[in-house]
């Protein structure tokens, strides 16, 4: 069996097993499978090796851009930019295009859906994690019984401002509240209260949806210009993996293998 961290060899180049152990801890994995990562990181190494190669190959001079304010590419990033630069010729999305692309499916382009919810959050602090979660099922099971008792319990045990107001939350979209929130909201139906707490980074909440709205599906001239930047980036995507593939064909690389596109 083959080590985790195996050297890999490009061109005769080595890149080390150190190198690609730093590089993984920028590619997530899932949860027990560190091996993913360390593939991908090297694989990430592999082609940036063939592109450096490349530009030295070909002549090129770096010529570091700055990025950010106070901060500037490095030799080997100005290089591999200058390398793609060069050889990476997407195919233009035309006017057709980005009408075949909204035609296609013109309800994945629509506004956010509305919400009208409630909800009782129960704080979660150094060590009573268990025992709010016990208490937001046992809260549930009341209600279960008897949910015309949201609002006083909302008063009586929420830590969210809105306990004032039972809860309410008022309309609420997107980006108004966490993630957990929101995608447990994007299940419901109106009018019913989520049978399970939800965790959030405040704590768990109980919440009950009140009305949604779905969003309308936005005209063409609202997503014309987002729409042709996606598509622009996807063709940039496939001309830069084609041409990557191009130099793998054409390399010598041990300790790493790729697939690549028929």
């Amino acid at each position: 069996m083959k080590p985790l961290l195996a050297e890999i060899s490009v061109n005769g180049e080595r890149i080390a097993p150190e190198a690609i152990a730093a590089e993984a801890q920028m590619h997530p994995a899932p949860h027990g499978k560190p091996g993913l990562a360390w593939r991908a990181a090297a694989r990430a190494l592999t082609i940036r090796s063939l592109l450096l190669q490349e530009a030295r190959r070909q002549g090129y001079t770096p010529l570091p851009r700055e990025v950010a304010p106070g901060q500037r590419e490095t030799e080997e990033e100005a290089l591999v930019r200058a390398v793609l630069e060069a050889h990476v010729r997407p195919a233009p999305v035309t006017d057709a295009d980005l009408d075949a692309e909204y035609r296609a499916r013109p309800d994945r382009f629509r506004a956010p859906a509305l919400y009208e919810a409630a909800h009782i959050l129960l704080p979660v602090g150094d060590g009573n994690e268990a025992a709010m979660k016990a208490e937001a099922e046992a809260l549930l099971s009341d209600l279960a019984r008897n949910p015309a008792a949201f609002p006083d319990m909302a008063r009586a045990r929420s830590a969210c401002s809105s306990a004032a107001t039972g809860g309410l939350l008022g309309q609420i979209s997107a980006g108004d509240t966490v993630p957990e929130f929101e995608a447990a909201l994007a299940g419901m139906r109106p009018g019913t209260i989520l049978p399970e707490p939800v965790r959030s980074a405040y704590g768990w909440h109980i919440i009950r949806l009140d009305a949604k709205a779905e969003g309308a599906v936005l005209p063409f001239e609202r997503i014309a210009a987002p729409l042709r930047r996606a598509m622009e980036e996807r063709a940039w995507a496939r001309a830069a993996r084609a041409y990557t593939e191009g130099l793998i064909a054409g390399a010598s690389i041990d300790g790493i293998t790729f697939e690549t596109a028929a």
